[in-house]
């Protein structure tokens, strides 16, 4: 029997209506084989990060329940960005995009392949991705930065709005 594992997704998008792609891909994650869909912050309003000449992005965060491996689960995710339209161009990066899904956390596994770095190595840093990780996992450790709350407590969140 594969062991369940909870996991922390990433959703990001900025083109089109991202606040109604983001509902759709919280179902769309959810329909995934091997994810079952425990709990979705609500969505907030940042502005673009690293590349600031693009409108503002909708984010949200997933925690999930999974029997699929860090791998096959990331599988998962680019195949639901691709069907939202997602088109990853080579080298681009911090650019518009219909639909971002970012393997945020997998229980309290580090992963360090080609592709895959989980947690997410820029989570720590990330305001737009911590808070929504809190409000559906309050008490979230980054494996090798310690409790999520304190990585945000020194971060700027005036730019982050709940819609």
């Amino acid at each position: 029997m594969t062991p369940h594992v909870r996991a922390c997704i990433g959703l990001g998008a900025n083109l089109g209506d991202a606040a109604d792609t983001l509902r759709r891909a919280f179902d769309a994650l959810g329909g995934c084989e091997g994810v079952e869909v425990l709990r979705t912050s609500r969505l907030y309003r940042t502005p673009a990060w690293g590349r600031e000449d693009q409108p503002d992005f909708i984010n949200a965060v997933a925690l999930v329940d999974t029997t699929l491996a860090p791998r096959a689960l990331l599988e998962r995710l680019l195949a639901v960005e691709a069907a939202f339209g997602r088109q990853r161009a080579e080298g681009e990066r911090w650019g518009p995009r219909t639909l971002d899904l970012d393997l945020l956390l997998y229980g309290d596994v580090v992963v360090d392949e080609p592709g895959l770095h989980v947690p997410h190595p820029h989570l720590h840093e990330r305001a737009f991705a911590l808070i929504p990780l809190l409000e559906v996992l309050p008490n979230a450790r980054i494996p090798g930065y310690g409790d999520a709350r304190d990585a945000v407590s020194g971060l700027e969140m005036s730019n982050i709005h709940p819609l």
